[in-house]
């Protein structure tokens, strides 16, 4: 009986899980349009901007055979650390 449940726990872990790629969004490098780079497939590029809200976005992208990125991951933090700069 307790495995039946520690299973089911699991599975309904797992079934909130989202396993699609993220989609790209205003300050992406794919956002709207198509990307090659000159480098070798396999090759991952790490891009950084601010998000509408103030957030840092962090996101990742990992060179295709063709040349084109293909963004793989994307995590968003605060922006507490970087103060804007004083005009004198």
């Amino acid at each position: 009986m307790r495995a039946v449940i520690a299973s089911l726990l699991v599975a309904l872990g797992l079934a909130g899980c989202n396993t699609a790629p993220p989609e790209p969004i205003r300050g992406s490098l794919t956002y709207g349009r198509v990307v090659h780079v000159p480098a070798r497939a396999g090759y991952t590029v790490k891009h950084e901007f601010p998000d509408k809200f103030g957030y840092r976005v962090y996101e990742r992208y990992v060179v295709q055979p063709d040349g084109t990125l293909k963004l793989i991951s994307r995590r968003t933090g605060s922006d507490y650390w970087h103060f804007p700069r004083m005009k004198w």
